[in-house]
């Protein structure tokens, strides 16, 4: 039995590592094979319900094609005010605030002016979402055997955050060419109004390199964007359905599971803008000015500087997250997916700790 010190840690912070190891309990474990590696996710289903097995190919095309309709079709939504924001970031001499940005936006390109770049942004969130939501179950899966039941349950965050990090990093790599389109559509009015229209001249300007140009920034910007999207919100859900929610999850019917969601989503979202943010500024700017680099733009913009359009970032972002993470659980429920409960101490690692007789 362990001191009561280290049982309190480990029921403490949720947030915290475990700070000592487990050994292995003299008594018998009689846990089933299939029961061994925990899956943890955000919301459940009964498994006799379930569309297709947990783990399978089909399960992950599901996850892939959710990821394409939540991050798809919600930041091609939000293209009038992902455009002002970008303006805000690359031009703050003429476009003071959030309200003159569409004011002026409006007065010289007219309101269609406000969709510029959306077919760039639905392709290129698009692919993003497709990587970023199917391998994240992919590797959490990995990552997860690989720990096993008790330390996939104590590491479950660092879990989180190394398997959003690990997908982040190769949904990037879908994304960069089109946000760089998307930038230059956005941020230098007169040189290209369509897809079709930009690519070329981008290509034949500065080659295929212009492309992927800002990829190092973009990943300096998703990547503890995205670590702060799913840890944040994963944690979120499950201290939401032990403190607010109340009753328990099972007993939610899968209307009042979404809506925890979206509130689980929202606040995720803050954290995500703000922490992102400057990496986005520098994105931006080194997307719209040809021949720049990162470190060239962040002297450029300062400390001050790169902290610019911030409150847009995080009205987009936050609402951004919570529908994305709406619409993914949606897809879940809508295919009957498997869809674990928030985890829980195994009995395993209860009976280790002195927590059951």
């Amino acid at each position: 039995m362990y001191p009561t010190a280290l049982t309190q840690m480990a029921r403490g912070n949720p947030f915290s590592a475990p700070l000592f190891s487990l050994q292995k309990a003299e008594e018998p474990q009689p846990i089933q094979q299939a029961q061994r590696t925990r899956r943890l996710a955000a919301a459940a289903t009964a498994q006799e319900d379930a569309g297709c097995e947990f783990g399978s190919s089909k399960y992950y095309a599901l996850c892939g094609f959710g990821g394409i309709l939540s991050c798809g079709v919600t930041h091609t939504a939000m293209v009038p005010l992902d455009l002002v924001k970008c303006r805000l970031q690359v031009d703050p001499d003429k476009y003071k605030s959030i309200f003159n940005g569409f004011a002026l936006t409006v007065k010289e390109d007219g309101v269609r002016g406000l969709a510029k770049g959306w077919a760039p942004t639905f392709i290129g969130y698009s692919m993003q979402g497709l990587c970023k939501f199917g391998l994240y179950e992919v590797f959490k899966v990995f990552y997860g055997d690989l720990l096993g039941e008790e330390n996939s349950y104590l590491w479950r965050t660092s879990l989180y955050l190394a398997a959003s990090a690990s997908a982040e990093f190769f949904a990037d790599i879908a994304l960069s060419p089109m946000e760089a389109v998307k930038v230059r559509i956005q941020t230098r009015p007169g040189y290209a109004n369509t897809l079709r229209e930009c690519v070329p001249k981008m290509y034949a300007e500065e080659g295929l390199w212009v492309f992927y140009k800002g990829l190092v920034p973009l990943w300096m910007r998703q990547i503890p964007y995205t670590m702060m999207k799913f840890s944040c919100f994963e944690r979120t859900v499950e201290l939401l359905y032990k403190h607010a929610v109340p009753k328990p999850r099972a007993e939610c019917s899968k209307s009042e599971q979404l809506v925890v969601t979206f509130v689980a989503g929202y606040i995720a979202g803050v954290f995500c803008a703000i922490v992102s943010h400057p990496a986005d500024s520098v994105v931006s700017v080194l997307n719209k000015e040809s021949g720049s680099t990162a470190m060239g733009v962040l002297k450029k913009l300062g400390p001050k500087g790169v902290w610019k359009g911030l409150v847009a970032r995080i009205i987009m972002i936050g609402t951004l997250t919570a529908l994305q993470w709406f619409i993914y659980d949606s897809v879940k429920v809508y295919f009957r997916m498997p869809r674990p409960p928030p985890p829980e101490m195994p009995e395993s690692l209860k009976k280790k700790l002195g927590l059951t007789e």
